[in-house]
């Protein structure tokens, strides 16, 4: 009999990533290519020109000032009920808990933890890079203007560039980059695209964003994307960190439950049927010579001391029991003495020698 202890829920979660893994054995790693070096380096670029467009307060300023103008939400009242709920598709929180439950589910799946890894570091660069820029770039947005025709920089704002914006490139965006197929990975991209396109033009036509706000979300997400495989062997070890932390856990837990749960009970094997049916009674002393025929009285008989000596055939019935010297006992004839004639009738008592 084994005594096993009760998995828990943490246990049930690593059998389940123990299983066969079901993820196709040609998906590969994406590398830092030349294609996506050219394409990192025109983005940032990008990222750079529309900085100094907007520092330098020039005609990239003055078509923020003419869309805030314009204000798309009162020349569209009717979509204003729809896209303040379609704007949540680029808010950090229920992105992120919505992509990370499609990632968990596909680590789980394909035993590992690459998914959620790679979604947590992209979403690390993001507070990191947008966050930064955003705070030391302090620029108001367009319900907190203050002078019409200025840049509105340095103003303690938060909203340059648009974190809606980047956010929804980068969470639906990472999707389509650890998509498992080609023919997966363009489909989600398109649909990443277009999310986060309608997110960003979202922003603008209610009036929380600029225009620029919105261009620059969508290069620093797109930085972000075409960043990752220089992380990709960070994430390789934080995998191997992990996993190696849950086989020591588990060779502590198997050493410290070793005794009580490999140590069997000690049972007898009864090939031949049940094991005998022991009836309680007095405990029997083992038989000696003096017991031998003597009657039951219910008690231990008593035994002779040691060195002292058994009766003699030769003693005749009656006789008492004592020294080997003793008066009442017969003499031993002498070497080379002959035998004492035997009476016809016998010796007393009837018995033979």
């Amino acid at each position: 009999m084994r005594t096993e202890p009760n998995p828990t829920r943490l246990d049930r979660v690593f059998a389940r990533l123990d299983r066969e893994p079901e993820r196709p054995a040609h998906v590969s790693v994406p590398g830092m290519s030349r294609h996506r070096v050219v394409l990192f380096s025109a983005t940032l670029g990008f990222y750079a020109a529309i900085v100094v467009a907007v520092l330098t307060t020039s005609w990239l300023v003055r078509l923020d000032w003419q869309v805030m103008f314009f204000r798309p939400y009162q020349q569209w009242p009717e979509l204003h009920a729809y896209l303040d709920y379609y704007v949540v598709l680029g808010q950090r929180g229920p992105t992120a808990v919505m992509v990370a439950a499609w990632l968990g589910w596909r680590s789980w799946r394909q035993r590992t933890l690459r998914p959620m890894l790679t979604l947590g570091m992209s979403l690390l660069l993001l507070n990191v890079t947008v966050g930064a820029a955003k705070l030391g770039m302090g620029r108001l947005g367009p319900h907190y203007a203050t002078v019409i025709g200025s840049n509105e920089m340095w103003l303690g704002g938060d909203i340059f560039p648009s974190g809606h914006t980047a956010n929804a490139v980068v969470t639906w965006g990472i999707l389509a980059y650890l998509a498992a197929t080609p023919r997966a990975r363009r489909y989600l991209s398109a649909l990443s695209a277009v999310v986060s396109l309608g997110v960003g033009l979202t922003t603008v036509y209610l009036g929380t964003h600029w225009l620029s706000d919105v261009l620059l979300g969508w290069a620093a997400g797109l930085l972000i994307l075409l960043a990752l495989p220089w992380f990709e062997p960070l994430v390789a070890r934080a995998e191997r960190w992990l996993f190696g932390l849950r086989d020591s856990w588990r060779r502590r837990r198997a050493a410290a439950g070793a005794p009580a749960s490999t140590a069997p009970v000690a049972t007898p094997d009864h090939a031949d049927g049940p094991p005998p049916v022991r009836i309680p009674g007095p405990v029997q002393e083992p038989a000696t010579p003096e017991t031998v025929g003597a009657p039951h009285t219910g008690r231990a008989q008593p035994r002779s001391a040691p060195g002292g000596h058994t009766p003699r055939p030769d003693r005749a019935p009656g006789t008492p029991v004592g020294g080997r010297r003793g008066t009442h006992h017969q003499e031993r004839p002498g070497h080379g003495t002959p035998p004492a004639a035997v009476p016809a009738g016998g010796p007393p008592g009837g018995t033979r020698p």
